[in-house]
């Protein structure tokens, strides 16, 4: 395959470096919050079934909405459409404390994941549309990074400042990161397409599953979706994996991820751009296999420490590779529900494997749990491996259309 030129243009400009870092405080913002619910709803006098539910709604809203956002974006500029889901995920945080009312609790959640689809959906687009067409590997695979950091990082800051505090501190905290990213998102120049500019509201008319599915990246979306809904079990079940097994330093494996995906992204983003999706997805994808297995047999903080190396280097590469092949092959005023579906496949994947795998868990040991579900990996292997020259293809569509003319 022809090598492409990928510094043509400049990638870390003002905007683009405001909006990695105001993305990572929104992420850590969010993350932080998440260990804490269930102890806190449960201090409120919920029941199992309704400590579940804080998950589920929470799901259901951010899916739910994404359709709609990515509508808005295929003709709407981008700056308020970033500005009114940061300003929304703020004030749900904020409310958390005035619910002392389980119920009350639920509904914010519900609205809470409304605002997370909101938010995580243009916030993509947008870095999408700041980055150069040549780089968008390299690009997402950064902006990715903003995503995997706050992932890592804040769920062990939430849980120090609810056992040191309160959950009320943990709210101020939160409140403060969304202000910042808030205000830094309100800096930002953002880049409209001249086809979104160019399109008027009833040039689109609205369908749900219009606005649900880009069909031009349909095929990596179900790669995602094979690949999240593997490594669901690891969000699912690694607490749990790590109590029946004894290992206290289970935090390394959160350590050793961040760490690996850090020092590898950039460079797994120009290969991306360089060589297209196809041999990248597979060598991550086996990587994140082996992941599994060496996973289901770990017994010590040594193999966690190998185990969240391999999972840093396979699934913390595979993802923004992923994301940057669904949003490749869609027009520029569909990128908004490429990223939608994208971020909907996340969310269906890593759901549909807890609740599948959960239903089993009490019948088999977690660790055959990780070996099952990661057969998933190999399923998303064999589609890329399959997949033909025109879905591997990565160049912006306008230019495929050229050369086929």
């Amino acid at each position: 395959m022809r090598k492409r030129n990928v510094h043509q243009e400049p990638l870390w400009t003002r905007s683009f470096t405001m909006l990695v870092i105001a993305n990572l405080f929104v992420f850590m913002s969010f993350q932080m919050l998440i260990p804490i619910m269930p102890p806190y709803i449960q201090s409120l006098g919920a029941t199992e079934l309704e400590i579940g539910l804080v998950t589920t709604l929470f799901s259901v809203g951010a899916v739910i909405i994404r359709p709609f956002i990515g509508y808005l974006l295929s003709y709407r500029a981008r700056r308020w459409l970033v500005l009114i889901g940061s300003m929304s995920l703020l004030i749900m945080t904020i409310l958390y404390p005035l619910s002392n009312i389980v119920l009350v609790f639920l509904m914010i959640r519900l609205f809470h994941g409304i605002a997370w689809g909101w938010s995580t959906t243009v916030n993509g687009t947008a870095a999408v549309d700041i980055t150069p067409n040549a780089r968008l590997g390299e690009g997402m695979g950064y902006f990715g990074l903003s995503v995997t950091i706050g992932m890592i990082v804040a769920p062990g800051l939430g849980i120090i400042l609810y056992n040191q505090y309160d959950f009320n501190v943990n709210i101020i905290v939160s409140a403060i990161l969304g202000v910042a990213a808030f205000f830094m998102l309100s800096t930002i120049k953002y880049s409209t397409p001249e086809a979104v500019e160019a399109t008027k509201k009833e040039d689109v008319p609205f369908s749900f599953l219009g606005s649900l599915v880009e069909k031009n990246g349909w095929y990596p979306a179900i790669v995602t979706l094979c690949s999240t809904f593997a490594y669901g079990t690891v969000v699912t079940f690694i607490m749990i994996f790590a109590e029946d097994r004894a290992i206290e330093s289970i935090f390394l494996f959160y350590v050793m991820n961040a760490i690996v995906a850090t020092i590898v992204r950039p460079i797994t983003g120009r290969w991306f751009d360089r060589r297209g999706p196809r041999a990248i997805v597979i060598s991550c994808a086996f990587i994140a296999f082996i992941a599994m297995w060496v996973l289901s047999y770990t017994t010590s903080w040594i193999g966690i420490l190998v185990v969240g190396s391999l999972f840093g280097l396979g699934f913390g590469s595979l993802m923004p590779a992923l994301q940057a092949w669904v949003l490749s092959k869609a027009s520029s005023e569909r990128r908004g529900v490429a990223n939608g579906m994208y971020m909907s496949c996340i969310d269906l994947g890593i759901g549909l494997s807890s609740l599948i795998f959960g239903l089993i868990a009490s019948s088999v040991q977690t660790g055959t749990l990780f070996q099952m579900s990661s057969v998933f990996f190999l399923v998303a292997i064999a589609l890329t491996w399959k997949a033909d020259k025109n879905t591997i293809d990565t160049r912006p569509p306008s230019s495929r259309s050229v050369q086929q003319s």
